[in-house]
């Protein structure tokens, strides 16, 4: 089944999936060590989970076998990083927990959510009222400052990027940043072309899901001679859960650095 606001029990769950990084992340950070059973190969976060606990997949590709035989009485996904025809067939038999966040409310929402679900909500409240704070003042901070226009690189051949609706583009304008394909859906294809007669300012290539590195920002440098590149953290970026708390120091770093 799968589980809402409206028909929450009062079930205490000790047997829990997580098909989400970085919502596994959070997991840990609320002390389900015991109650967590199985997480994804992409769940690099702890590192002792990663290589302890039992892996069920990736988040686009789960086991069902494997998951079936951890027989766990609670599975926490995500409606954009796992596959909706996958977790229909799960929710057939078990109870599911569909995550949606694509800003950073939705992120704190996310986070009393899951507090409450497992039986953490003081210490989810606690964090979410962190973070909170944290970003309001990242918001006071660059509400007096132009903001520069740039681009948030996600994937290499095609090039793509992040745009409006997306938990990445919120967090750009935490950091004093003008998206300029906020007027795009998603996660559209471009060109450097574009970026050129866009007249860019700064290109952000992100550590993931594609991995750039140095060539990768050299060999754009040399087809966009006047526009600044820089190497991002993804995690900082695209993980919306206890890691925002490290995210709001790495944002004032970036841009004291810009």
């Amino acid at each position: 089944m799968v589980l809402s606001k409206n028909n929450l029990s009062s079930k205490k769950y000790s047997a829990i999936i997580s098909l989400v990084p970085s919502q596994t992340e959070l997991l840990f950070y609320l002390g389900l060590e015991k109650e967590v059973i199985g997480i994804t190969k992409f769940c690099i976060h702890p590192d002792a989970w990663f290589k302890e606990k039992t892996r069920v997949g990736g988040t686009k590709n789960i086991n069902l076998e494997t998951i079936d035989q951890l027989s766990p009485d609670l599975i926490i996904a995500n409606k954009e990083e796992n596959s909706k025809e996958q977790i229909e067939k799960l929710a057939v038999t078990y109870d599911i927990w569909i995550t949606d966040v694509k800003n950073l409310p939705e992120a704190i929402e996310m986070i009393r959510d899951i507090g409450n679900l497992t039986n953490r909500t003081e210490a989810a409240f606690d964090l979410a009222l962190k973070i909170e704070s944290g970003f309001i003042e990242l918001k006071n901070i660059f509400s007096k400052k132009r903001r520069i226009q740039s681009a948030y690189f996600i994937w290499k051949d095609p090039y793509m990027v992040a745009a409006n609706d997306t938990f990445i583009n919120d967090m750009m304008k935490y950091c004093g940043l003008e998206n300029i394909y906020s007027n795009l859906d998603r996660y559209p294809q471009i060109t450097l072309k574009e970026i050129s007669d866009k007249k860019c300012e700064l290109i952000l290539l992100s550590s993931e899901p594609f991995p750039f590195g140095q060539k990768h920002k050299e060999e754009i440098q040399n087809q966009l001679p006047g526009t600044k590149i820089v190497l991002v953290d993804g995690e900082m970026f695209s993980w919306y859960g206890n890691r925002l708390l490290k995210s709001i120091s790495y944002f004032r770093r970036f841009s004291e650095n810009l």
